[in-house]
């Protein structure tokens, strides 16, 4: 009697099953969205809900009396960031963000060049894993080790002392603007750690979109006579430049929203990401922090619609 009923109770919910599994199968729309619909809900509550947070935030002001929000709709905020002080801080960040990217490209490319054109079976692992490696290690590690190198008593001071090159060193060091009393409390030391931290994003989409170059293309511009330079001019560089675009997306977004790597190597001139962590933490006007955090919210919009219109996310 009990195996009849227990049988009974396992064919009622194999009926049940089978029937959702039959009206899932009949339709795959619905198998899909059910599929789709958690981490949709989930990017969408988390991510987008935050941005439309921040976004809420940036419209409303500080009280200079009490210090606490004044929640009424304002531009007042927005304002403030056309100051003149503000002003040189988005300009700062952009700057360092493009001659990054540009740097980060022109040193990926002909690695990028390499590996996908000739490196084979070993070298080609051996690739990846210099490329890699890097990020295995904590970024504050990295970041720290680079203030050490780039210290005054730092490698570098110490092999251009050994190499009788302190003098180019020093005439670095006095380039107005970017340079400073040391490689590690000056623009370029920023430059160089950014570079360092990020190049690994340029380097992959960059080897990714060379691979797909078809060899035949190749082939076919030798055979019509065209020089080298040509053929990269007109075969290779297009098709990579989808990749280049990518990974610069990477570098230039990366670049302009850090803020840990100018608090440790560097001026005391701020940067983006210093001034929004400062006026979340520090100063408390969170109004202002938000409005600043748009700020690189729009130039990334600006700078993604055109990277989509030169086909870049097919290199993604």
């Amino acid at each position: 009697m009990t195996d009849v009923v227990a049988g009974t109770v396992h064919d009622r919910r194999g009926g049940v099953l089978r029937r959702i599994s039959d009206t899932l199968f009949r339709h795959p729309h619905l198998l899909l969205a059910l599929l789709l619909a958690p981490p949709l809900l989930w990017l969408g509550i988390v991510y987008l809900g935050s941005l439309l947070a921040l976004l809420v935030q940036s419209f409303f002001s500080i009280d200079e009396f009490s210090g606490m929000v004044k929640r009424e709709f304002t531009l007042s905020t927005y304002a403030e960031l056309f100051n003149l002080a503000n002003i040189d801080v988005i300009l700062r960040s952009l700057l360092m963000a493009v001659a990054v990217t540009l740097a980060a490209a022109l040193i990926a490319f002909p690695i990028a060049y390499y590996a996908a054109r000739y490196a084979r079976g070993r070298w080609k692992a051996l690739f990846y894993l210099a490329v890699m490696l890097p990020l295995w290690s904590s970024y504050l590690v990295r970041v720290y080790a680079w203030k050490l190198i780039l210290a005054k008593e730092g490698i570098i001071t110490w092999l251009a002392g050994k190499l009788y090159l302190t003098w180019l060193l020093d005439a670095i060091l006095a380039i107005p603007v970017i340079g400073g009393p040391s490689l590690s409390i000056s623009y370029i030391g920023t430059f160089l750690v950014f570079l360092y931290v990020w190049l690994p994003y340029m380097i992959l989409p960059t080897q990714a979109a060379l691979e797909r170059v078809p060899a035949n293309l190749l082939e076919a511009s030798a055979d019509l006579g065209a020089m080298p330079r040509q053929t990269f001019w007109t075969v290779i560089f297009p098709l990579a430049l989808p990749g280049l675009i990518a990974g610069s997306i990477f570098t230039f977004s990366l670049t302009l929203g850090d803020y840990i790597i100018p608090q440790i190597v560097g001026t005391s001139s701020y940067f983006l990401g210093q001034v929004v962590y400062t006026l979340q933490g520090t100063a408390g006007n969170i109004p202002l922090a938000a409005a600043f955090t748009v700020v690189p919210i729009v130039i990334m919009g600006i700078y993604l619609t055109i990277a989509k219109r030169m086909g870049a996310f097919d290199a993604l």
